[in-house]
């Protein structure tokens, strides 16, 4: 994977407008659930969501494993936590820039 691949968003299924304000109320306090994978190589993070549960994102998180996985990706790990990222994908540039240096 290289800085140049499109990022991960995932999109809201069609829902109902009071669910779909309710994520975005949730995703501005910071409340919403999010889908966080970390992988080794490439080394990236990845921020899959917003959902308004918990079990919700548990239920998803499957798809886009299967997808990194297919993608070659490998050292996954998976958390799922209430934040509000500022960014949807972290890439480790300097690997790709000076991978010697890297660890």
């Amino acid at each position: 994977m290289t800085a140049n691949k499109s990022h991960y968003l995932v999109s809201i299924p069609t829902q109902s407008p009071m669910k779909e304000l309710w994520i975005r109320v949730l995703s501005l306090l910071g409340m919403a659930h999010w889908v966080v994978i970390s992988t080794g190589a490439p080394r990236c993070t990845y921020y899959f969501g917003p959902f308004a549960r918990r079990s919700s994102a548990e239920k998803a998180q499957l798809g886009y494993l299967e997808d990194l996985r297919g993608e070659g990706a490998q050292d996954i790990q998976v958390t799922i936590k209430q934040c509000k990222p500022a960014r949807l994908t972290i890439f480790d540039e300097a690997e790709e820039l000076m991978p010697i240096l890297s660890p």
